[in-house]
């Protein structure tokens, strides 16, 4: 499977986003009113209106801000090497940094049509959300990201959710099970993607929030391996660039 897709050519990536405010009462007038008309459909009774605000407007990129962003490559000294994985991260509380170091890697070493992006729902999430948020911070949005005007068959990023999927569009499978039933660890540890929000406006917990966003990475590559029917990476293969 993907015998036609080069390792060395897949930019894994995962990024975790929170609420852009802590309370739902920091949004003036106008911005309350857009918010409860766009997640009226998420209401639930049981949730108070700081409640629903906390626990839902992460993701929606106009209502929640990018807080870290985890990249990985495969790469291998010759052919007969195994491969390797080296991870970035860009994360902080300034959104916008983030977004223009993460852009300004990409002009700079992954212009290239060669280069695929590579996650688990990384089509409907993560790189939608992250030209949202560009755009709405007047930030250029790099050419490996600008699929305007582009037909959905011309925007060849991996996903492995797609790819579990095998055509089944109805068929929504989460990180966690689909590593369970390809006999990966699980990048699930002592939080999952509900609990992002909290940890970071509540318990400050911005490193945990980083090692959490890099397991997802790692599963994510590993979970390529295990379609290209490939060795998974070992720990001493796996290293850091920041």
């Amino acid at each position: 499977m993907l015998n036609n897709i080069f390792l060395s050519n897949l930019l894994c990536i995962d990024i975790e986003t929170a609420p852009a405010f802590p309370s739902v009462k920091k949004l003036n007038a106008e911005w309350k009113d857009l918010w409860e008309i766009k997640s009226a459909r998420l209401r639930d009774e049981k949730e108070t209106p700081d409640e629903h605000y906390f626990n839902h407007a992460a993701i929606y990129a106009e209502f929640g801000k990018v807080i870290c962003i985890t990249i990985g490559i495969f790469f291998r000294k010759d052919k007969k090497s195994n491969w390797k994985f080296r991870l970035k991260t860009f994360s902080g509380d300034d959104e916008r940094i983030i977004l223009e170091e993460f852009a300004a890697l990409l002009k700079k070493h992954y212009s290239s049509d060669k280069y695929l992006f590579c996650g688990h729902n990384v089509r409907e999430f993560d790189i939608p959300y992250l030209c949202r948020r560009m755009l709405a911070l007047q930030i250029e949005i790099p050419s490996l990201m600008d699929i305007g005007g582009k037909k959905p068959y011309e925007v060849n990023w991996i996903d492995t959710m797609q790819l579990w999927r095998f055509g089944d569009y109805k068929h929504f499978t989460s990180l966690r099970l689909l590593a369970a039933v390809l006999g990966l660890p699980s990048p699930k540890t002592d939080m999952d993607g509900k609990d992002v929000g909290r940890v970071y406006w509540k318990e400050n917990g911005l490193n945990r929030i980083i090692e959490y966003n890099r397991k997802d990475v790692i599963t994510v590559a590993q979970m390529i391996l295990r379609f290209k029917n490939l060795p998974l990476l070992s720990e001493n293969e796996i290293t850091f660039a920041d």
